[in-house]
């Protein structure tokens, strides 16, 4: 859940004490692989469970996080995340034999349902997914980051590190996502389901390596997060949507490399975990300090295993998404673990559990097939597979082993469950826990459906019938359903409307409802080239906008008319601005629906351009409205 006990560095002696502490922690780690400190010859595996809360009816975020948590005393296990909507909880590490799987299930299960008996007073329900569909830029205000010292000090520090003006997103799928925010909290779109395996330290360049190469097709079968604030992306968004949301670069004229602090590495580890240290110390400025009391080379004279807090914190504000982790075992003796960051959460319980057992599984598999990964595969190819998994997910064809291109299905049943099955049997696992788990990741290969499949093709239904809002909101009220009866997601059914039978719109914002794919026109467009567009796209509005996007004026089709009438006799070449309103009424998108028929009625205007600081963002109109009322009475006469 990472360190809580941090704090920004305010001045230079403070960093430079910080930082002195990390370089002992460096050294200290170095001294115990070099002299054998660690625990060998076991293998432990964890997990992290996060997760978003919603309103019950609204299926909305629910800001809830800190009077949840306080309803939840006694329940040690249940911790906050970066926003007021999301929860984490760790799941007890056991080692990786007999019925571990299945107990580790059991035990989130059995959390999950002692966390929804407590969100049950709120009318709240917690849901496991990579990112909530109903989730808009607006939950993403800092008004929502969890108030806790860690958390505000960590989006004080990446904003100070910003060289340009705002942090951007820029994503391309089906539909695009280009969008500026003003702070990094839009990395708390992301929840997912961290998966621990504890390594010898002998083996750990050997196991990472074989992390790093068979990230994309365990996140290409676990992919579930293919939808943004209601736009259709990659199959796995949140890789690009954490990259992004943490990344402090800008464009420059020149072509300088700079890395971001979340990334799939730049190439294969070559000696030891060392090497990413002392790569991510070297690459990226110390964010965070700890109240650090131990120094940890004097504890390595007194023969004494330091917790390298420094390390930690810092390790902490890195994000590879196989991260290494250092860590003390019951025993005393220090550990080292992979954590593995892709998998996300949901869609069930039981679909996570599969994701993990594949994982671990292929992990150990092939390990004790492959003596060195590097022998097999570039790193590059290593790379560009995982950019695939994360745009195409289940969809996408690798470069595999000695150069083959085989599509994700096929890698999956051909190569890669027969090598977790033996893994997993080679550690005596229980034959019917391999038989469940990778059962479930078998039937998704062969039916080619996981959550982002399904999540992509509900929605493009749902859409073609219901407002985005409405499409959103039954969309996610069907994952909550499909759920809680815990079954796996290819035998998923399609969305129903009765599944969210209490639908209602009035207190959403306008940026909910509009249009955002807007025709305008400029002032000095002739009249007649309005009129054809307003004809060829079946227009009643268009705004008028200058070279900058400002909003200057809106032409009407009675406007329109009414030229032509008066001009019939004979029609000047006249342009737009001889005709337009010149101070059209506009709405703001955080108003809420509400609201802006309110202001339709008391003007008695028929279309509200909505700006954000001068800027034309979208399109409202009485035909929008006209789509909501209509669906409440199709839905009050379904009843």
């Amino acid at each position: 859940m990472g360190e809580q006990r941090v704090s920004l560095l305010n001045d230079k002696a403070a960093m430079q004490q910080f930082v002195k502490s990390l370089l002992k922690d460096v050294q200290a780690l170095e001294y115990m692989l070099d002299n054998d400190w660690f625990e060998s010859g076991i293998t432990r595996i964890g997990a992290e469970q996060e997760m978003v809360m919603v309103h019950n009816k609204s299926k909305n975020p629910a800001c809830i996080a800190m009077k949840a948590l306080d309803a939840m005393k006694e329940l040690p296990w249940v911790e906050t995340e970066l926003a007021r909507f999301n929860l984490e909880t760790n799941l007890e590490p056991r080692e990786l034999k007999g019925s571990c799987f299945s107990d580790l299930d059991e035990e989130n299960t059995s959390k999950l349902i002692k966390i929804q008996e407590h969100l049950d007073q709120f009318d709240a329900s917690y849901l496991l997914t990579g990112i909530l569909p109903t989730l808009r830029k607006y939950h993403l205000s800092l008004d929502n980051l969890t108030p806790k010292k860690r958390y505000r000090a960590l989006m004080d520090a990446m904003s100070a590190q910003l060289i340009g003006s705002s942090f951007e997103l820029r994503l391309e799928g089906i539909d695009d996502l280009l969008l500026k925010h003003d702070s990094p909290l839009l990395e708390a779109c992301n929840t997912s389901f961290q998966v621990h395996l504890q390594v010898d330290a002998k083996e750990f360049v050997k196991m990472y390596n074989i992390s790093q190469a068979i990230t994309a097709p365990i996140m290409a079968m676990a992919a579930n997060s293919p939808v943004v604030f209601g736009k259709r992306l990659w199959h796995e968004s949140r890789i690009a949507m954490f990259q992004q949301a943490l990344d402090t670069r800008t464009t420059h004229e020149h072509m300088r490399d700079r890395s971001p602090r979340v990334s799939f590495g730049k190439k294969w580890l070559e000696k030891s975990v060392l090497e990413i240290y002392k790569e991510d110390i070297t690459r990226f400025k110390v964010l965070l300090s700890s109240d650090i009391k131990e120094d940890s080379l004097q504890m390595i004279a007194d023969g004494k295993v330091p917790k390298l807090r420094s390390l930690q914190v810092h390790n902490s504000t890195v994000y590879r998404w196989n991260r290494p982790c250092y860590g003390i075992s019951d025993n005393g003796k220090p550990h080292l673990r992979i954590e593995n960051r892709v998998i996300p959460a949901g869609p069930t319980p039981l679909d996570e559990m599969a994701n993990a057992v594949f994982w671990l599984g292929t992990m150990i598999g092939m390990a004790n097939e492959v003596e060195d990964i590097r022998d097999h595969m570039s790193f590059e190819d290593a790379s560009d597979n995982f950019v695939k998994a994360a745009k195409f997910g289940i969809d996408s064809k690798f470069t595999w082993f000695n150069d083959q291109k085989i599509s994700c299905p096929e890698l999956v049943l051909t190569q890669l469950l027969p090598i977790a099955k033996k893994g997993l049997a080679s550690r005596g696992v229980e034959q019917k826990d391999i038989e469940l788990y990778l059962g479930i990741i078998e039937q998704r290969a062969k039916k080619h459906m996981n959550g982002a499949r399904w999540i992509l093709r509900s929605y493009t239904a749902l859409k073609k019938k219901f407002t985005k809002d409405e499409a959103l909101s039954v969309l996610t009220a069907s994952m909550i359903k499909n759920q809680r009866a815990n079954i796996p997601v290819h035998d998923w059914k399609d969305p129903d409307v009765n599944d969210l039978p209490d639908y209602v719109p009035h207190e959403l914002k306008v940026s909910d409802f509009m249009v955002t794919d807007v025709m305008t026109v400029q002032k000095d467009t002739i009249i007649e080239l309005a009129a054809e567009m307003m004809d060829w796209k079946r227009l009643k509005y268009l705004p008028v906008e200058d070279t900058k996007g400002k909003l200057v004026g809106l032409v009407s089709a009675r406007l329109i008319l009414r030229h032509y009438v008066r001009n019939a006799a004979h029609i000047n070449a006249s342009v737009v601005e001889d005709i337009m309103y010149k101070d059209p009424i506009t709405v703001g998108p955080n108003s809420t629906i509400l609201q802006a028929m309110h202001l339709m009625r008391d003007h008695n205007v028929g279309c509200l351009p909505v700006i954000h600081k001068g800027d034309l963002i979208g399109l409202i109109t009485e035909a929008d409205f006209l789509r909501i009322s209509g669906r409440l009475i199709e839905r009050s006469g379904e009843r």
